[in-house]
């Protein structure tokens, strides 16, 4: 009785919200179907037809429906239409709002206990369409004067006010919090109160993000390279030389699906290589590991491997020396701020200009932290081949060094710290491991070369006498060491030719001082927040809703939090990204994996091509280009004119870089034309509570 109640009353509520919401009216308007909804057996139905606009329904089975709706039985039939909100449910909805569990319509769906068949374009129409009852009269924005209307995005830069007139963006700024938003911390250090002001901030890039929009490199329709045909000459020599023409969404499309469904179907496993960048739009369904893995899963891939760009040295040597690999061998950031505001007597900038790049997301958000550690009176030095912005802003000691030359410096810091013994020596005793080897190699007991002050100036250009006055200096102050942008690790000199060699160093001085002693730790306050941290929010990096079981934090974070369904790609084969070239013009290559979960999954190297696998026949490139951080990059060029690459897809915003060696090219929106939802900042898996960088969480 109740399952019939239900679908006689879709109707009527489809005719009354249809009347009252144009969104809802054009859906109906749009499609010519026939819908029918029943329980397996065929002893209880409705039909729905949709016609031009106009909807009428009768009980009982439809002799040629275009849409069937299958449900094991009327009680599953209830739940899922319930949790969709249909039906004569939907008047009570705002009553029924809070008990709503989409996560039962999930299972249901996952136990195989409702089915829908038809045409993809009709079944997804159909579902929209009932989701259409539940949002139709949402209303976003928030009209301001002058016929404006300001809407809230959250940008890689930062999140921000975008505000609207006629459909164009009129200007973008930083958020201004009020009243109803959450109150801000304080920390009490040294007779001083500080608040972070009650606004957001924002990169440049950021700010600029309207005229990325309205860019005149904006791609606004596909496109195909005039001398390539599908069905006859392809012409891959002329890739990054030929025009292009433009062409409907339909024959691009139709051009996509019959080259993946033909290139599967002829050369096999593991045929078509999916390459994208480091980072992407904002958005936990527009970022790259989201809906774009989803769909790459769908029809099977060779996994292209980051490289952990920007974690380079604390990935393959720091994490060795920490014995963990959580945050890809960076530190933890837990209390930073408070520590070194109450704590510290200086703090030493190593290859570290937090006020040029911002972090990781994080904008400008440590800059009032530091202006407060200034007012402190906490020394500052600056070890960095440039005096860089920060120094500059700051001030303190800036002592030049030459590039790549970190490690050598280190070394004689702790040669005048072991001889003169300035380290701490219960914690090397009873917190750490192998010191006496590493102070064997420090005093040459091993090569017979003591890795004094004098022995490091020839290599470094920094005089014995500066390196000697820092080591004392650190080595009798309550110090905090700030390698890298953020501080904790991340860019700066790991990403150097010595960067594995430096960012071991850092690990091993800040041993020797004791790490996690008061006032002593990684940081240069852009991390290390007192925001709260017990609420949860999915990061980029735990997977959205792709529900990607390998190349995601999705099965350690959503696993039990969020309703999904599990997709997985069936291909094993891999290729390093910087050796994608290699891997196209020689055929082989071979690399080792970015793995976050264990230190031992550094060592277990793949080759490609990969037993029972193709070689990569076709490139699905999404966004972003490698030209710009790729080692001899014509060999990138060379690769993409290779006759075995028979077809190439690139998906782009711009029409830049790597797009103008495509075959065919989608356009793609940029995260102010979509709808999505996002934290900033929230890496989320490798980059666990990334944002406490932030002076306020904000989800948008």
């Amino acid at each position: 009785m109740l399952f019939s109640s239900i679908l006689w009353a879709l109707t009527p509520t489809l005719k009354l919200y249809a009347g009252r919401s144009s969104k809802l009216r054009n859906l109906i308007a749009h499609k010519n179907y026939i819908v029918q909804i029943q329980v397996k057996d065929g002893s209880l139905g409705r039909w729905y037809r949709f016609d031009e606009g106009r909807l009428t329904s009768g009980p009982g089975i439809h002799d040629e429906p275009d849409v069937i709706v299958r449900f094991k039985s009327t009680s599953v039939g209830v739940k899922v239409l319930i949790n969709m909100g249909s039906g004569m449910f939907h008047f009570a909805y705002p009553l029924l709002r809070p008990f709503l569990n989409r996560m039962e319509v999930i299972n249901q769906a996952k136990n195989f206990a409702f089915e829908i068949i038809g045409d993809d374009e009709l079944t997804l129409h159909f579902t929209d369409t009932l989701n259409a009852l539940l949002t139709h009269h949402w209303h976003q924005g928030t009209p301001v004067s002058c016929g404006e209307t300001r809407y809230v995005n959250q940008t890689n830069g930062g999140p921000v006010f975008v505000y609207v007139k006629d459909g164009k963006i009129v200007r973008i700024t930083p958020l201004e919090f009020d009243d109803s938003d959450a109150k801000p911390w304080s920390i009490e250090a040294r007779g001083k109160r500080f608040t972070p002001p009650r606004r957001s901030t924002l990169c440049p890039h950021g700010l600029a993000s309207k005229s990325l929009v309205y860019s005149k490199k904006r791609l606004l329709y596909p496109m195909k390279r005039v001398d390539f045909d599908p069905n006859g000459e392809r012409n891959p020599q002329n890739r990054g030389k030929s025009g292009y023409e433009r062409i409907s969404w339909d024959e691009a499309l139709d051009i996509a699906a019959n080259e993946i469904k033909r290139i599967r179907r002829q050369h096999g496993h593991g045929a078509i290589l999916s390459s994208h960048s480091s980072h992407h739009t904002w958005g936990n369904i527009g970022y790259y590991l989201s809906s774009n893995i989803r769909f790459l899963n769908s029809i099977g891939y060779t996994k292209m491997v980051l490289n952990p760009d920007s974690w380079e040295g604390w990935f393959w040597g720091a994490s060795h020396h920490y014995g963990y690999t959580m945050r890809m061998g960076t530190a933890e950031p837990y209390g930073q701020v408070e520590d070194c505001l109450k704590e510290a007597e200086m703090i030493v900038f190593w290859a570290s200009d937090p006020e040029s790049t911002c972090g990781s997301y994080a904008a400008f958000e440590g800059t009032v932290r530091r202006q407060w550690a200034k007012q402190l009176g906490i020394e500052l030095v600056h070890i960095d081949p440039y005096k860089n912005e920060t120094a500059a802003w700051l001030g303190g000691k800036w002592i030049p060094i030459i590039p790549g030359t970190g490690p050598a410096m280190a070394h004689a810091i702790a040669h005048v710290w072991i001889t003169e013994n300035l380290y701490d020596t219960f914690y090397v005793e009873n917190r750490t491991t192998g010191f006496e080897e590493y102070r064997a190699y420090i005093l040459g007991e091993e090569d017979g070369i003591p890795k004094t002050p004098e022995w490091q100036e020839a290599e470094t250009g920094v005089k014995a006498h500066v390196v000697r006055t820092l080591a004392r200096k650190w080595g009798t102050r309550k110090t905090y060491l700030a390698p890298g942008g953020k501080g904790t690790g991340f860019g700066g000199a790991n990403r150097a030719s010595t960067g594995a060699q430096w960012a071991r160093c850092m690990v091993c001085l800040m041993a020797m001082q004791g790490l996690g002693r008061p006032g002593v730790n990684f940081g240069n306050l852009t991390a290390g927040t007192p925001v709260d941290m017990q609420f949860y929010f999915p990061g980029y990096a735990d997977g959205g809703i792709s529900g990607d079981m390998e190349g995601t934090a999705d099965p350690v974070q959503n696993y039990q939090r969020m309703p999904h369904l599990i997709s997985m790609n069936t291909s094993t084969q891999k290729i390093p990204r910087l050796r994608i070239p290699e891997a196209l013009i020689d055929g082989k290559t071979e690399g080792y994996p970015t793995d976050p979960k264990s230190l031992e999954g550094q060592f277990s190297r793949f080759a490609y091509p990969a037993p029972g696998h193709s070689k990569i026949r076709m490139m699905y490139k999404y966004g972003g280009s490698h030209f710009g951080t790729t080692m001899e990059s014509n060999r990138l060029v060379e690769a993409y004119q290779t006759e075995g690459l028979e077809f190439v897809l690139n998906q782009s915003i711009w029409n830049e870089g790597e797009a103008k060696f495509a075959d065919l090219i989608f356009p793609a929106c940029t995260n102010f034309e979509r709808t999505d939802i996002g934290e900033w900042a929230s890496s989320g898996g490798y980059g666990h509570h990334n944002f406490n960088q932030l002076n306020h969480r904000v989800i948008a």
